[in-house]
């Protein structure tokens, strides 16, 4: 008896859909924890795979994709916390399925940049790849995963792709809405600390204060005005910069949370109270924003959100168009904003 079960073949993906009335896609749906599919039709097929023992074969259906069940993500960005969201995103889109996430950092300024990426995708075979800002934001990069047959999603602040190749978020309108709210809060002269030259999120974010600035006409000159490169450091010198401008802003909008927190430092350094004195509004909601005294108000950047709709993109291409490509930051008011005392 035990010999003629060894014998015995295996069941097939095309048993369970033969039997669960279903296609081939479906099934391979059910075994994908795909989102996209009815309770109805994935307890059905989960019955069937149950009842007829069926295994599938990781290495085989590799084999047959001509691709390994990996998600790539290809990422040059200073910030951690960013990258460390995006990865928990990641994980989170592709837990309880045969993808696995492997990490490529890049530099963007060199010179063997595609190379580099070339190299990866041919050696490790992503089944997708999922870029972040500045990278994203590279057309040619975009153009090399078309020309190697490989799926991609590109994560930014701007409409970079077609939607299936794209999620994206409006830093521009968060943006103009937080400097209305500090508006509304009687600020009239308002600083602006830009993120780093190259980043499409800088310029977004830039614009957005920008159209608001115009808007309502508020008081922002170049005096202050500065720039940073998204950390705390480059947030400490712009700020000080803006709080010895006379007259000084009565408040501050910084592009992230990082370097928010430097303007923060440089507030008490001088004195100057938050929110009494001045208020300051960042970009993120990175965990720095809640943990700092007093607890900054901030623009909350979706990104682990926007990296779990990037991985189910790629997991179902077939069905790429049904995810969201455009994910909404809100404003998250805490205690670094108040009354301006004029």
């Amino acid at each position: 008896m035990n010999d003629r079960k060894k014998w015995e073949p295996k069941p097939t993906i095309n048993d369970v859909a033969r039997l669960a009335g279903v296609s081939k896609k479906t099934v391979s749906r059910v075994i994908n924890r795909s989102p996209l599919l009815n309770e109805g039709t994935r307890e059905k097929v989960t019955g069937v795979i149950a009842a007829l023992g069926y295994v599938p074969n990781p290495q085989a259906r590799a084999l047959a994709l001509r691709r390994n069940f990996l998600i790539g993500l290809i990422f040059d960005n200073p910030n951690a916390q960013t990258v460390l969201n995006v990865q928990l995103g990641v994980l989170d889109a592709i837990r309880d399925t045969e993808f696995e996430l492997v990490i490529r950092p890049v530099d963007r300024h060199s010179p063997d940049l595609l190379d580099g990426i070339r190299a990866f995708i041919e050696m490790q075979r992503p089944y997708g790849v999922i870029m972040l800002p500045p990278v994203s934001e590279n057309d040619a990069v975009a153009a090399l995963c078309r020309e190697l047959d490989c799926n991609y999603v590109r994560m930014g602040s701007a409409a970079l792709d077609a939607a299936p190749h794209l999620v994206q978020s409006n830093d521009r309108q968060a943006v103009d809405h937080a400097i209305g709210h500090l508006a509304a809060m009687g600020h009239r002269r308002i600083g602006f600390i830009a993120g780093p030259e190259g980043f499409r999120s800088a310029l977004e974010r830039e614009a957005g204060f920008n159209d608001a600035v115009a808007r309502l006409g508020l008081d922002s000159g170049p005096d202050i005005r500065a720039r940073g490169n998204y950390t705390f450091e480059t947030g400490h010198v712009a700020g000080s910069r803006l709080l010895d401008a006379a007259p000084r802003p009565t408040a501050i909008f910084s592009s992230n949370d990082e370097m928010a927190a430097g303007v923060l430092h440089a507030a008490r350094e001088r004195g100057i109270a938050v929110p009494d004195d001045l208020s300051i509004i960042g970009f993120d909601d990175a965990p720095i924003a809640a943990h700092i005294w007093p607890p900054l108000s901030t623009v909350r950047w979706p990104i682990a959100a926007m990296a779990r709709a990037a991985a189910l993109k790629l997991v179902d291409p077939a069905d790429a168009q049904a995810g969201p490509s455009l994910f909404m930051s809100d404003l998250i008011e805490r205690a670094s904003v108040g009354t301006t005392r004029g």
